[in-house]
């Protein structure tokens, strides 16, 4: 069969119809970070009815991945598709999410030519589209040299484990593509499919998560005693202090990134700084002055840096403000540049070609400038690109053109066609 005629089988089975109910399907399965087995089931039944042999690989029995493969011949480059099976929000984070119940959240639905939802975005609309891919595949009788590994895991949305919010509860990223790609989920290269409006991704932000502590008095005071005015860096109470070093941070987060902006072949890196706790004292007693106060900062780090040095402008920050405290590390996850993987390119780049037209550009700075699960693959050898349809939920987006989904099961199923059939010699 001509390569054409190849392709062209492929993307006869592609139906639409069934890419958006499969979208909805897993769109309607609520599955925050930790309680990914309902919808760990579904793709585990689905991929069985459709033929495949899933297995379940999960270091907990309740929140498993799944992987699947479509085998090929023996002697072609294999690919793995990978998307995450968790979404962003649970029910009762009221105190990050005042909405936190909504059922964008929680939920799917079609809105003329769009689907709707924040998981339908992140990431189950991507994860439908390679489903029906790799179906499209077996269905159209086309023969593959390498094999086409089909992964979709729990734990891409961190829950990192601090102060009394400890494992087995609080963890996600080690249970996830790490535990998959060390318990057999290996290939050539990896394909991980999330929002990029189809631009290539070749490198992702790592991060570093630092608690700082301010610290009050050494005595706690009554209310009744507290003595105005006094300056805020001087208050007897950590969370008045605090306020000084928030305005600091602040200023020190905009020369940050502008100060380790990081550009290569794979796209660009802009380090970006976000508080996102913060803690002191206790709401049901109020009437001293707080002795300690925490605040939680996510640092994003590009693939030259080092958390310590991080660490030491942060502890030189408390001691400009004229502050008594301390900073710790708690959470360190390299970021990665792909490497060696100039034959993914290219099979992207062929189908993206043969259906966009056009070559993909590198995508947008967000799009390389957040984590995603291409670091664990780089970082395990495994060259690995993000590309596929939409933009994700980063930027307050909750809908998927149906078009665009379609679209991508299509230019999954050429990549696939492509590069699974070159010698992997």
């Amino acid at each position: 069969m001509k390569t054409e005629s190849r392709a062209q089988a492929v993307l006869d089975h592609i139906d639409a119809d069934e890419l958006v109910q499969v979208a909805l399907d897993l769109g309607n399965i609520d599955s925050p970070t930790g309680r990914e087995g309902p919808v760990g089931e579904y793709v585990y039944d689905w991929l069985a009815r459709q033929g495949f042999a899933p297995k379940r690989v999960g270091l907990f029995p309740d929140r498993f991945n799944v992987i699947a493969t479509l085998p090929g011949q023996g002697r072609g480059r294999s690919l793995v598709f990978n998307s995450h099976m968790d979404t962003t929000i649970a029910k009762e984070e009221i105190w990050t999410t005042r909405r936190a119940a909504d059922p964008v959240f929680h939920s799917a639905w079609r809105e003329g030519d769009m689907l709707i939802g924040n998981g339908i975005c992140n990431d189950k609309g991507p994860m439908a589209t390679w489903l029906l891919a790799a179906k499209a595949l077996r269905e159209s009788g086309v023969t593959l040299e390498g094999d086409l590994m089909l992964m979709a895991v729990v734990g891409e949305i961190g829950l990192e484990p601090v102060d009394e919010f400890q494992a087995p509860q609080y963890v996600a990223k080690e249970a996830g593509t790490r535990w998959a790609i060390t318990h057999g989920g290996v290939a050539d290269f990896a394909l991980v499919a999330e929002g990029t409006d189809f631009g290539l991704v070749g490198v992702e932000a790592g991060k570093a998560f630092f608690k700082m502590t301010v610290f009050g008095d050494d005595l706690p005071i009554y209310t009744p005693y507290i003595v105005r005015p006094t300056p805020v860096e001087k208050s007897p109470n950590a969370i008045v202090r605090m306020a000084r070093l928030i305005e600091r941070l602040d200023g020190w987060a905009y020369d940050y990134e502008r100060r380790n902006r990081y550009e290569c072949p794979g796209g660009v890196v802009v380090p970006k700084v976000n508080i996102g706790a913060i803690r002191g004292g206790v709401p049901y007693k109020i009437t001293k002055t707080v002795q300690q106060c925490a605040i939680y900062v996510d640092v994003r780090i590009t693939p030259v840096q080092n958390p310590l040095d991080i660490r030491e402008e942060l502890r030189r920050l408390v001691a400009d403000v004229g502050l008594s405290g301390e900073v710790e590390l708690y959470v360190y996850r390299r970021a990665y540049e792909a490497r060696n993987v100039d034959p993914l390119v290219g099979a992207i780049t062929r189908a993206h070609q043969q259906l966009l037209g056009g070559t993909p550009k590198p995508a947008a700075a967000p799009f390389s400038s957040m984590w995603r699960d291409i670091n664990v693959f780089n970082e395990m050898g495994i060259p690995a690109l993000t590309y596929g349809p939409g933009v994700s939920v980063g930027g307050g987006n909750f809908g998927m053109r149906v078009a665009d989904l379609v679209t991508g099961a299509k230019l999954y199923a050429l990549t696939a066609l492509d590069l699974c059939t070159q010698d992997r010699s």
